[in-house]
């Protein structure tokens, strides 16, 4: 080779000794960036120049022209980013349900700093002091005034559990919008990475590097599965479903439920709709759901994956009350809050129902079949007659009520034909008018109908003059027997949480055995989340090893291609010297 030419071997080394020294200064500067990436120098020689081929020869006479920066790669490995991000997601799951279940057992344990437990305690403590002395009017103001406190932070339970829930579905809404806002980042990013990578050469690993710690937090939101097209841009599924492909990104949108406010997210795409007069679009979501909550939540088919599904499965779908219980409790069993919600209300539509109904029999009420004036029957109902046998009625006359439901009163006036009786008690067959209280039967698909935290209140006459409550029988006597009947139903044994549960308790165990069972629950979301995360950091511990920038290693490459580029520069010093000679000693 000329000495000219070996100039240009002296010079690549150069060069390529000082991209090497940029690529190891770029690591250094980095080692403390979130989602950072190792990159790797990658040399190789330049194409041979061929001077002469002889068959016979072992090689072809040829002379090197240097060495090339061939390309700066990552370091990585796709199955542990791939665990990492299936296991992060998984833990982000049981973080989500550990942290909500930790916020009610807070609502439960403490509410003003004084514990609901305490309030059930005053309430049974009254009524414990009125079988002592029923007819005593401190005693039956105490008395009312518990089932007051009983009935006041009782609702405010309930409105900081759906306080809570309206809370989540706040950071639902957020965690969406971040959702679709991660795709838009990775469609640009996709764009960047093509357009640099087109030429085969260079490599975009810090837009890469950005791409993938999106990918991380993705991950933790939700399940998903990801590759990369030929092109090198990244294609992503949610829950299996396409949500950036191409060079578009498919947006979760949120369906709003009039009622409570709750969000929905779904796919457009996958959904139906109809135009409205307006020309917009009103989508029916049912099938196009994002998340499939019939599928049982198990590890092992991968449905715990996620911190989104899990805030959404927590809040449920509606404010839950008793009647979820009593009827598809399997609707809610799976969401912290509404069956926290359904249980609580159901102990406090037990204990309205029960104190009432047994209010109810002192007033003389009875129940069966009742024909009214117009012909009609009223089949098993309850009722009495105006003015007949019975002292617990109010002022009109009607029965009297402690709990009342705010949107509905608990007794109607009706007409009815009853037939008269001789004196020895047997029918005449003839009839006559009488006026009768029926009792205005709950129903179900009517909240305003319901004994529900939602729709109670204490009956304001007993607020004003507790002392109607009266508790002496028609001959003056005290009602000792109605007293013990309400002692008796708060030491009866007769209730469970859920179906679920075969232990009866009563009313003031059940709710110990309800803020034990929140305890549990919680115990046992904390275990496996610790668990879960023990997997995430020695998973990305162990990924770390492969894309973790290591100082000691940068620095001791530092010196190599130093002395590299020293090597180079001492070379080309010796070979312009070499040529000086030639040409100012043999050209004299």
């Amino acid at each position: 080779m000329s000495l000219m030419g070996s100039l240009y071997v002296g010079a690549s080394g150069l060069q390529t000794s000082q991209n090497a020294l940029n690529t190891t200064a770029h690591n250094l500067s980095n080692i403390d960036t979130t989602g950072y990436v190792r990159q790797q120098v990658q040399q190789s020689t330049r194409n041979y120049l061929k001077l002469s081929t002889d068959p016979n020869s072992v090689a072809n006479k040829q002379t090197g022209l240097g060495v090339v920066y061939s390309r700066v790669k990552q370091v990585r490995d796709f199955f542990l980013d791939q665990t990492f991000r299936k296991e992060s997601g998984r833990s982000m799951f049981y973080e989500v349900s550990m942290e909500v279940l930790e916020e009610v057992e807070g609502q439960l344990g403490e509410m003003n700093g004084e514990a609901f437990q305490g309030t059930i305690e005053d309430f049974w403590k009254s009524i414990q002091e009125l079988t002592k002395d029923p007819a005593s009017s401190v005693n039956q103001g105490l008395f009312v005034q518990r089932a007051s406190e009983f009935v006041e932070r009782a609702g405010a339970v309930y409105k900081g559990l759906a306080a809570y829930q309206d809370n989540l579905n706040l950071q639902i809404k957020q965690q969406v919008d971040k959702i679709n806002a991660y795709g838009k980042q990775l469609l640009v990013l996709n764009d960047k990475i093509r357009g640099i990578e087109a030429g085969g050469i260079e490599k975009a690993n810090d837009l890469r590097d950005a791409r993938n710690q999106i990918l991380d937090e993705l991950a933790e939101l939700t399940n998903i599965s990801y590759g990369e097209d030929f092109y090198g841009g990244v294609y992503v599924q949610i829950e299996g479903v396409d949500f950036v492909k191409g060079d578009r990104c498919y947006e979760i949108e949120m369906d709003v439920d009039q009622t409570t406010g709750f969000f929905t997210p779904f796919w457009p795409q996958n959904a139906n709709y109809r135009i409205r007069e307006d020309g917009s679009k009103e989508y029916i979501v049912e099938g196009a759901e994002v998340f499939n909550f019939n599928r049982e939540i198990s590890s092992d088919l991968d449905t715990d994956i996620g911190g989104l599904k899990a805030m959404i499965l927590a809040r449920g779908d509606h404010r839950a009350d008793y009647t979820d219980i009593e009827g598809d409790y399997d609707s809610v069993s799976q969401s912290v809050l509404m069956n926290i919600q359904a249980e609580f209300d159901q102990l406090i539509h037990s204990v309205v129902t029960k104190v009432n109904s047994i209010l109810a029999e002192a007033a003389g009420v009875q129940t069966g079949d009742l024909q009214l004036a117009d012909g009609s029957v009223l089949k098993n109902v309850s009722y009495c007659e105006v003015g007949g046998d019975g002292y617990m009625r109010g002022e009109d006359g009607s029965p009297i009520q402690l709990f009342d439901r705010a949107s509905m009163d608990g007794y109607r006036k009706v007409t009815a034909k009853v037939e008269k009786l001789d004196a020895d008690g047997n029918g005449t067959g003839v009839y006559e008018d009488k006026d009768f209280w029926v009792y205005n039967e709950e129903n179900p698909p009517y909240s305003d109908t319901l004994y529900t935290i939602k729709n109670l209140q204490i009956s304001q006459e007993l607020m004003q003059k507790p002392s109607m409550l009266g508790f002496r029988l028609s001959d003056g006597s005290e009602d000792i027997a109605t007293a013990e009947k309400l002692k008796n139903a708060f030491t009866e044994e007769a209730y469970t949480l859920n179906p679920n549960v075969k232990k009866k308790t009563t009313f003031v165990d059940y709710y110990t055995d309800l803020v034990a069972q929140v305890g549990n629950t919680g115990y046992m979301f904390r275990s496996i989340y610790e668990n879960q995360q023990a997997t995430v950091e020695a998973t990305e511990s162990a990924r770390q090893q492969v894309v973790g920038v290591s100082s000691d290693e940068e620095l001791s490459n530092m010196i190599k291609f130093q002395n590299a580029y020293n090597a180079s520069s001492r070379y080309i010093n010796v070979i312009s010297e070499m040529l000086e000679h030639i040409i100012n000693t043999l050209g004299a």
